[in-house]
């Protein structure tokens, strides 16, 4: 039996890249999910609003920033529920409450995203 030692970190460039790497895994990981594409399709529609509206730099930015957020922690909320259902594959209390737990967190951020995007397009011209 071979015995291997810790696994051998990176360092310099051939770390970014591996880091890189990962986040790109992680990044075609979510577009497999159904509820990330939709939110993608919500943001390009956000920004062609933005655009009709005369949105400012500064709200572009504000929304892309939400944005990011909400591709955060969708990522996360997927990372939780694959970890649930490796762990736990039957049904328990507590991994529907960690799976409920992600989906809520990104629901507050589609409704901070909707709410701001609703707020550029159709109020921020009055004042």
């Amino acid at each position: 039996m071979d015995k291997q030692g810790p696994i051998k970190k990176h360092k310099g460039l051939r770390h970014l890249y591996a880091a890189a790497t990962y986040s790109y895994g992680g990044a075609r990981r979510l577009l497999g999910e159904a509820a990330f594409r939709h939110e993608v399709l919500a943001f390009a529609v956000a920004m062609v609003a933005f655009a009709i509206s005369g949105a400012t730099f500064f709200q572009y930015v504000a929304m892309a920033i939400l944005f990011l957020l909400m591709m955060a922690f969708e990522a996360i909320n997927t990372a939780i529920e694959e970890i649930v259902d490796r762990v736990s594959p039957e049904i328990s209390e507590m991994g529907k409450n960690a799976k409920d737990l992600g989906s809520f967190a990104c629901f507050c951020l589609i409704v901070a995203n909707a709410g701001y995007a609703l707020y550029v397009v159709f109020f921020s011209h009055f004042l």
